[in-house]
């Protein structure tokens, strides 16, 4: 049965009513008792409070094993709580929305705008983990934030420290010429393109990890596909801007 209507406000008004009328009744009781029946009713009280404690505290240390499938490591099983969703969840979103994971155009996407991309998903990524508390840890399973250092280091810093300078360099040197005439270009697609359909899989881990459904036809963008968006009228922008701030770390 749904338990949508514990949602309504109405219900918890109700619920609250209810709750505050066994309290005061509870006190009016206890103000009447004296000897061996004031103790069991403080007893009963107390042992209430410490059952709420322990089963709010239950829920956000609650482990649920998940088992992932990332190609560079076979399966990863994990323990996730809470907490280590809402970590998930907030990677999941960054990586899906960015152009880092959607296949670059070979007629008209830009290599420029895609290692923007992946340099901005570097970058939010280091920064969800330095405001996120370690998960705790099971035995020899990794933790949601484990994975995310792996997609950083074994990913991403690789390829921008490879295919970064090099661009750079080459953009420096023809400030006038488009990318298309780069002669690494063809190489740097081929790079691009292997790098992100690994990355697509961490992006997937996370989504599953948060407990996101169809997180694969999120990422492919196929949830919806009978619809069409409406056309929109405002021209497209680079993602870049024309500026480019040179990856740290």
């Amino acid at each position: 049965m749904s338990r949508g209507w514990l949602r309504s406000p109405w219900v918890r008004y109700l619920l609250g009513l209810l709750a505050g009328a066994a309290v005061g009744l509870a006190i009016y009781v206890g103000s009447r008792l004296h000897g061996p029946s004031l103790f069991v009713l403080c007893g009963a009280a107390a042992g209430a409070a410490a059952a709420i404690v322990v089963h709010g505290y239950g829920r956000s240390v609650r482990l649920t094993d998940i088992t992932v499938t990332v190609p560079q490591f076979t399966e990863l099983h994990f323990a996730v709580t809470r907490d280590s969703q809402q970590v998930a969840w907030k990677l999941f979103v960054e990586a899906v929305t960015r152009v880092s994971v959607q296949p670059l155009d070979s007629a008209s996407g830009l290599i420029r705008e895609v290692l923007n991309s992946l340099y901005g998903l570097f970058a939010i990524t280091r920064d969800i983990l330095k405001q996120t508390r370690p998960s705790r840890q099971t035995g020899n399973d990794p933790t949601v934030e484990q994975l995310a250092i792996a997609m950083l280091n074994i990913e991403l810093r690789p390829f921008l420290s490879r295919w970064h300078p090099a661009l750079l360099s080459w953009e420096q040197d023809h400030p006038d010429t488009g990318e298309e005439e780069w002669p690494d270009a063809a190489e740097c697609r081929a790079a691009l393109a292997a790098a992100q359909r690994r990355l697509v899989n961490y992006v997937l881990s996370f989504g599953k990890l948060a407990g996101v459904p169809n997180a694969r036809q999120i990422v492919e963008g196929t949830l919806g596909s009978p619809f069409t968006a409406p056309a929109s009228s405002v021209p497209n922008q680079s993602v870049s801007n024309g500026e480019y701030r040179r990856p740290v770390g």
